[in-house]
């Protein structure tokens, strides 16, 4: 749908909608089947970046988060915009936080762009997006009320031309946003709303502003 406010295209989660004259309440969709997943794990890295191990995702976000792998993804319109996702409101780290398309974790044995399509698949409903790594050596540590995240982040980058379908247990919304208005918000304050974007997503928009590739992705509005 299109944000009243903004002008952006806002796609919300499947949810169950209440209306009243003043409120849309959103309520989550209950499961559709009770049987228990498998815990998630991340890979332990040493300071190279070299595999040591394994660790409950559950268990490795911390005030003292061991380095671990993982990987973000931004996705363009070729039009200008990049699309945004809110995070779910009940992930442990950054809840509710908007940022950029899609982050994640490879498994253990599994390839960066893998576990990229993976979870394209898994939070946005998105298969088939041609990605390139445009920061293969991405690394960070931000912290959030106590949680840390630190990470060695390959940054990947694509393009995109269907309306994503959010998972509602990952993503509370997406939104397609100006690349440029973000990229603002990168190079410092503009009193918009991006400034409160997740911090790697800016950390990460700084370096792919200095891409030489990224003026092909991004397009024209």
């Amino acid at each position: 749908m299109r944000d009243a406010t903004s002008g952006y295209r806002q796609t919300v989660a499947p949810h169950f909608r209440l209306n009243s004259p003043n409120v849309a309440l959103y309520l989550p969709v209950p499961p559709t089947s009770t049987i228990a997943t498998p815990p998630e794990h991340v890979v332990l890295l040493d300071l190279d970046g070299n595999p040591i191990g394994t660790m409950d995702k559950r268990s490795v976000h911390t005030a003292n988060t061991p380095l671990h792998s993982a990987f973000s993804i931004f996705l363009f319109d070729g039009k200008g915009n990049m699309l945004s996702q809110q995070r779910a409101h009940s992930k442990k780290t950054w809840p509710g936080i908007w940022s950029n398309a899609c982050c994640g974790h490879p498994a253990s044995g599994e390839s960066h762009l893998d576990a990229a399509h993976r979870r394209l698949e898994q939070e946005l409903g998105l298969t088939q997006i041609e990605l390139m790594n445009a920061l293969p050596n991405f690394r960070y540590r931000a912290e959030l009320d106590g949680i840390v995240e630190n990470e060695i982040c390959p940054v990947f980058i694509g393009q995109c031309s269907v309306e994503p379908t959010p998972n509602p247990k990952e993503v509370a919304a997406t939104e397609w946003i100006p690349w440029k208005t973000f990229a603002d918000s990168c190079k410092g304050l503009t009193q918009t709303r991006f400034d409160s974007f997740s911090p790697w997503s800016h950390l990460e928009g700084q370096l792919l502003l200095e891409h030489p590739l990224i003026d092909q992705f991004v397009g024209t509005a």
